[in-house]
């Protein structure tokens, strides 16, 4: 099983999300082409009301201790309640370019 199917059936396992997106985005920065090192993850839970946002990304890299270990180096985290989803019409900002290049061959 690739990383990215791994991050998503855990964070699902963890949040009950009503909203994920795991986009892998590794050819964004120096890295082997078909890397599996920098990921952009979008998620709206519940299990995120009444918690700040220091808070929000521990739990998140709490569920994915595994997935850290086995080579994430990067993850672009977007955490959201239902209402705040909301508020935003649905739309997490893109991530930006990366200084160091792109994907190496």
């Amino acid at each position: 099983m690739n990383i990215k199917t791994r991050i998503e059936q855990s964070l699902a396992t963890a949040f009950a999300p009503q909203a994920l997106e795991v986009v892998n985005e590794s050819h964004m920065h120096s890295v082997p082409k078909d890397s599996e090192t920098h990921f952009k993850v979008v998620i709206v839970s519940n299990a995120f009301a009444g918690k700040g946002l220091v808070a929000r990304h521990r739990m998140v890299y709490q569920s994915l201790t595994q997935e850290m270990q086995s080579g994430v180096h990067a993850l672009a985290l977007h955490t959201y309640t239902p209402e705040e989803w909301g508020e935003r019409q649905s739309s997490a900002p893109d991530s930006p370019l990366c200084r160091g290049g792109g994907a190496k061959t």
